[in-house]
């Protein structure tokens, strides 16, 4: 879906944690800065064409991907301090890519196409939050997928196995 093949990427499974550690020097951060140098001209793995962040903070009926040219960044949490709500990522999305990954991808209780959000959602702190110390520039793109809570484990498997093949683009 507009995307070039490539060395075959890892798939991350990161726990935020706090958001306070996207702020605070702990070994949470350092682990994440140190993860986003192995990608690039000098680490292990290409720097990637788009990020696909899954995040349980965005949930659905249904499932959605980010469409938007602009995600913006959201403040999905309250009692921090105020430098936690100034702090923005701005990535750009992928609408193209998104669009095409959305038509591709089937609702598995349904096998309707995923649903393409222009509008309301963008970054939530469960991507935000790691992807900040991984790549502080901002400069890849980032697409979410939603999570639909009302379904069973079986479903968000069989959408799993439908993202893999994204993994060699």
């Amino acid at each position: 879906p507009g995307l070039q093949r490539s060395t075959k990427m890892p798939v991350v499974f990161v726990g935020h944690g706090s958001p306070m550690n996207v702020l605070e020097a702990n070994r949470w951060r350092k682990g994440w800065e140190d993860l986003g140098q192995q990608f690039g001209p000098n680490g292990r793995w290409p720097t990637p064409q788009l990020i696909l962040c899954v995040s349980a903070h965005w949930i659905t009926r249904g499932w959605e991907v980010t469409g938007m040219e602009t995600p913006k960044t959201i403040h999905d949490f309250g009692g921090f301090p105020r430098a936690l709500f100034e702090m923005q990522y701005p990535a750009p999305g992928a609408p193209v890519v998104a669009g095409a990954l959305a038509a591709q991808l089937r609702q598995p209780h349904n096998q309707k196409a995923v649903e393409v959000d222009e509008h309301q959602w963008g970054l939530d702190h469960g991507t935000w939050s790691v992807l900040k110390p991984m790549f502080p520039q901002a400069h890849i793109p980032v697409i979410q997928l939603s999570m639909d809570y009302s379904r069973p484990p079986a479903e968000h498997l069989a959408m799993g196995r439908q993202l893999a093949h994204l993994r060699e683009q």
